[in-house]
């Protein structure tokens, strides 16, 4: 049976499907956050099959599968690809109203020009026609396909940077820059895990740390190295924001501690990853870069398979950490002293979607244009109903005309059709609206808003270097 992905798919106006297809469906993608592997862009990777490409580290299917009855061994153990494949085309059916539906068709057919409906019936075809097309998508083809301007992994402080290197040299139109995540320099409660960290953070900036000073120089030579490299985004995943008083003295002690083996408490912690956070920012607004929080996150819940196969195999939740206190006094200590960079701020939990809106607003000001960001829907709410809900809060309480975009947020490049499911949506809510009477029967006006949404806030915000073939960074009217 064929797929029910059509060209009206999610667009169920006609205002809606010519936003859609003379604004948003041509546009390049910006994607200025995600977890792709810069080794396998350097290398310009070749998938051995069907299974690596569309289930290697995607813990957003391994749930479902888990959720379906399967076996640990055929997510994340030793089964054959084929098997593991078998075992994530059984549980497709399984998950008809869920976005892995909707995702999983849309990768298929934009990739293989498969339009079959997914389940056992189907997959012995699906897996030899993918199969077919894999050798003529390596990573390099999948970059210009899908016509990606520019990529900004994610990259701790103590990873090198030889994969940039590689990258810089490969002939890509693509720009693929590192996105600095300093989130294991907070990690002063846990010295079993922090020490090594620290070790390695000295290895690779070319020093020696015997003190908290050495530290954070060390620290700010990475920045520094990912500034050379084109890299002007930090990024830092948090319960919440972190802004306790912390004297340098009193972040000194806890580092030393740390470093002889004593943990801090959970006090002492939130007071060093104070000082820390106000210290990333200041850099970040100096050195004109742009910070993204990502805030909610409640991760390891399930501690047994968490020791088994480690973080980032799909056992975090949506956390209800107070947000909204604690992000003002961060986002104010900054503002105080004028050091307040450009910022996106994403929540996890949709109860918070109009407070993060509304926080925004409070620190936005010239000369940049929606200086302070509330991001698109991350995580949990990367779907059409938490992403209709973004777009609600942040239409009522800020200038959705000035919003930066969908990101993929994600380990697959198989993932850039979610920026087409986000820009469907997009244009079904805008198209709604026209089709009532609530804004303009214009589309040069409306979809100019859609266009500038799908890549151009994003270009002219972040300001990164873009290929010609990109277009040049300018000013949006």
């Amino acid at each position: 049976m064929k797929s029910f992905i059509d060209d009206d798919f999610l667009l169920h106006s006609s205002a809606a499907r010519d936003l859609y297809r003379n604004f948003a469906r041509d546009e390049p993608i910006y994607d200025y956050h995600c977890h792709v592997s810069p080794e396998h862009i350097a290398a310009n990777h070749q998938f051995a099959d069907l299974s690596e490409i569309w289930l290697g580290g995607d813990h957003y299917k391994w749930r479902a599968m888990r959720a379906n009855g399967v076996d640990e061994r055929l997510c994340t153990g030793d089964a054959t690809p084929r098997e593991k494949f078998d075992a994530w085309v059984a549980t497709v059916p399984h998950t008809m109203c869920n976005p892995l539906y909707h995702w999983s068709h849309l990768e298929l057919l934009r990739y293989f020009g498969i339009d079959s409906l997914i389940g056992p019936a189907s997959a012995d075809s699906i897996w030899a026609r993918a199969n077919e097309r894999l050798p003529t998508l390596r990573v390099h083809d999948i970059l210009a396909a899908n016509r990606v301007a520019v990529i900004c992994t994610t990259d701790d402080p103590a990873d090198s940077l030889d994969a940039h290197e590689r990258i810089r040299h490969a002939g890509l139109s693509t720009r693929v820059y590192p996105a600095f995540r300093p989130d294991r320099a907070l990690g002063v409660a846990n010295p079993a895990a922090f020490n090594p960290w620290v070790e390695r953070l000295a290895g690779a900036a070319r020093a020696r740390i015997l003190s908290f000073d050495d530290f954070m120089g060390a620290l700010r030579t990475r920045h520094d190295d990912f500034h050379a490299f084109g890299g002007r985004l930090s990024d830092h995943g948090l319960d919440a924001a972190l802004a306790e008083p912390c004297s340098h003295a009193e972040a000194a002690a806890i580092f030393t501690a740390a470093r002889s083996g004593r943990g801090a408490s959970p006090d002492e912690a939130a007071k060093f990853g104070s000082h820390l956070m106000l210290e990333f920012g200041r850099w970040d607004a100096h050195r004109g870069w742009t910070k993204q929080l990502h805030l909610g996150a409640l991760r390891g819940v399930n501690t047994r398979l968490l020791k088994r196969l480690g973080p980032d195999t799909g056992f975090d939740s949506i956390g209800d950490f107070p947000q909204v206190r604690p992000l003002g006094r961060y986002l104010d200590a900054l503002e105080a002293t004028g050091e307040l960079p450009r910022m996106v701020i994403y929540n996890a939990n949709p109860a918070d979607s109009y407070a993060f809106a509304a926080m925004a607003g409070n620190f936005q000001g010239g000369p940049v244009a929606g200086k302070v960001q509330f991001g698109s829907g991350w995580w949990f709410l990367d779907q059409k109903e938490a992403m209709e809900r973004q777009l609600g809060a942040l239409s009522n309480v800020g200038l959705l005309s000035r919003f930066v975009g969908m990101l993929t947020d994600s380990r697959s490049f198989l993932s850039y059709p979610r920026h087409e499911y986000f820009r469907r949506v997009l244009c079904n809510v805008l198209g709604a609206q026209v089709e009532r009477g609530e804004l303009p029967a214009d589309t040069e006006l409306v979809g100019g808003m859609v266009r500038r949404i799908c890549f151009a806030n994003a270009r002219d915000y972040f300001g990164l270097e873009l290929d010609p073939a990109f277009s040049p960074v300018r000013a949006e009217p």
